[in-house]
């Protein structure tokens, strides 16, 4: 599977290139950053905190995705999107993320604070390395 294929099938979609909507979106993401890093990563919180860095670095990848002239509708193709900038890493750390994500979110997997921590500090690298990226594009 490829970048290509999820265009095929309607999962992204070929748009005009939307600066607004990427500034739009690293403002949100930037807000949502400093509500989550308010929160202390507990036994209540560890599940929220793991979904809630992961929306963050998706809110950034779609950031990404409207610069390149693309509205991605699948988690999935993100690391496909990735691949595609030459972002192999990043695109397979993403991509374990997600799976992690997933688990959390439709599974029921627990997460503990230890774990939530190492999850999160890791999303938080990614965050800021394409924070950096996005606004010397913007």
């Amino acid at each position: 599977m490829n970048f290509e294929d999820f265009i095929k099938k309607g999962l992204v979609k070929k748009k005009d290139i939307d600066k607004n909507l990427a500034k739009s979106l690293i403002v949100a993401a930037e807000s949502d950053l400093k509500f989550l890093k308010r929160n202390k990563i507990d036994d209540v919180s560890a599940r929220k905190m793991v979904s809630g860095y992961y929306d963050v670095l998706r809110e950034l990848l779609e950031a990404m995705a409207a610069l390149s002239g693309y509205k991605i509708y699948s988690h999935e193709a993100f690391f496909y999107f990735l691949e595609e900038k030459g972002e192999d890493v990043m695109g397979e750390k993403f991509n374990r993320f997600r799976l992690i994500r997933n688990r959390v979110n439709y599974y029921g997997k627990t997460v503990s604070p230890n774990e939530a921590e190492e999850y999160c500090l890791g999303i938080g690298k990614m965050i800021k390395y394409f924070m950096r990226k996005l606004n010397d594009e913007i």
